[in-house]
């Protein structure tokens, strides 16, 4: 069993308006958003970047730092004066539980309170083997990650915990709602489930959210690190994430925030319609969808049929080769060698992604379309046949300034979109009013409002 620290000492109900006012959480919230996104160092960079008044930014501050949410030290250069201490959050204070669940793949992590990634482990598993075998194992390795930290630093408040699934997730429960390749996990309460395990608030996403996530804080850092902090804005983007590997999704990204919709289904491209796939039957029970037609598992299909009957040489030599048979990873790479079957058919998947994006594109109005996923974020051919279909079927004005790019958060950017699920509803206006009072949300298992 992992070494779990006693449940911090205070309230345990929701704390109401009487306790902390509205303007008080809401500049507490403003203050902390901006030093842990490395927007503001000091009070004046606060001051500047949030328009609140000075006092108000001492006293907020001054609060902030008593309740250990966040730490001065050293001194930032002076403009004139005596130099201003630099803030930063306390991010040795608690970590955070991920895990982004594949459909065969179990990828479980812990992060500081700074989202950075301490440390990780991953193995394949079945998300068809139902909630309980995949739970009891995300568990017993969450608990043998705490049990590594223990060990080098003592034990670590849980302040929470953040998972994605390969299926539709209706965010305010946590549940999933009906994944196609997720047999027995419909309606399962896998928030309920984990926050009685560690104690903690726990939220749920789809996996393709927090890939989108992921993709947002490894922007905002590649950003911060060619500029001095402070010096520009956190520059958030209206971005488009499309996931394509096995299956197809897209996440919706507005100023920097993540759009969910009503119910947490918002982006859920895979299962629209395809030109030309009528006769295709999807997973899902319907025909002609997107992924039935573009993704990964169709391109697998035919690639295996092209190197079974002998179109394609190349594939038939990586087939064999491949101790699990052809993949998307096999298929990219004849493509990449110049086989001419395989060329044919990635520019075929990502000129169908293109067009059901375009007309995204010209509702969303992104400023930047992003690749990610097997298939996305590891084809230049796929994305130069995404970008020519987009720019085919969309507005002129919705394109003339679109950047059209693969992902930059690298292998496994469910791990940081996961932490940055946690970490941005606990230290929003919500959550901050619930366990401001009592220091920390370890202990408490409240969960979104």
């Amino acid at each position: 069993m992992p070494t779990i620290p006693p449940r911090a000492e205070g309230p345990v109900g929701p704390v109401g308006p009487a306790d902390l006012p509205d303007d008080l959480v809401d500049g507490l919230v403003a203050v902390l958003d901006l030093v842990r996104r490395g927007v503001a160092r000091t009070r004046p960079e606060v001051v500047r970047a949030s328009g609140l008044g000075r006092s108000v930014v001492a006293g907020r501050v001054a609060r902030l730092l008593e309740l250990g949410v966040l730490d001065e030290h050293g001194t930032a250069p002076s403009s004139g004066g005596r130099a201003p201490r630099e803030l930063a959050l306390r991010h040795d204070a608690g970590v955070v539980l991920v895990a982004p669940l594949g459909a065969s793949r179990l990828t479980v992590g812990v992060t500081d309170l700074a989202g950075t990634l301490l440390a990780s482990l991953d193995e394949p598993a079945s998300i068809a083997d139902g909630p309980g075998p995949v739970l009891d194992r995300v568990d017993e390795l969450f608990a043998r990650l705490l049990d590594g930290l223990a060990a080098e630093r003592g034990p670590v408040p849980v302040w929470g915990v953040g998972v994605g699934l390969p299926g539709p997730v209706e965010f305010l429960s946590g549940r999933p709602n009906r994944p196609p390749i997720m047999p027995g996990w419909d309606d399962a309460d896998v928030r309920a489930r984990l926050s009685e395990r560690w104690d903690a608030p726990t939220w749920v996403d789809n996996d393709v959210n927090l890939m989108a996530l992921g993709e947002v804080v490894a922007r905002r850092h590649a950003r911060q690190g060619r500029a001095p902090l402070g010096d520009r804005p956190d520059q958030p983007e209206d971005m488009l994430f499309v996931k394509v590997g096995t299956g197809i999704g897209a996440g919706l990204v507005a100023r920097g925030r993540l759009l969910r919709g009503a119910h947490g289904c918002a982006g859920d491209i895979g299962h629209v319609e395809a030109p030309g796939g009528a006769d295709v039957v999807c997973r899902c029970g319907n025909t002609g969808c997107l992924e039935a037609v573009a993704g990964g598992a169709a391109l697998v299909r035919r690639a295996a049929e092209m190197a079974a009957d002998g179109t394609s040489p190349a594939l038939a030599r990586l087939a064999a080769a491949a101790p699990g048979g052809l993949g998307v990873e096999e298929v990219v790479r004849a493509a990449q060698e110049g086989d001419r079957t395989s060329v044919e058919m990635v520019q075929a998947s990502g000129h169908l992604v293109g067009q059901v994006l375009a007309t995204l594109v010209n509702f969303f109005d992104p400023g930047l379309l992003v690749l990610g996923g097997r298939l996305g974020a590891g084809s230049d051919l796929l994305l130069a046949s995404v970008r020519q279909g987009v720019y085919q079927r969309s507005l002129p004005l919705a394109t003339r300034d679109l950047r059209v790019e693969s992902a930059a958060a690298g292998d496994d950017p469910g791990l940081a979109g996961a932490a940055a699920m946690v970490l941005d509803e606990l230290f929003g206006r919500e959550q901050l009013r619930r366990w401001l009072p009592q220091g920390s949300p370890s202990g408490r298992r409240a969960t979104a409002a």
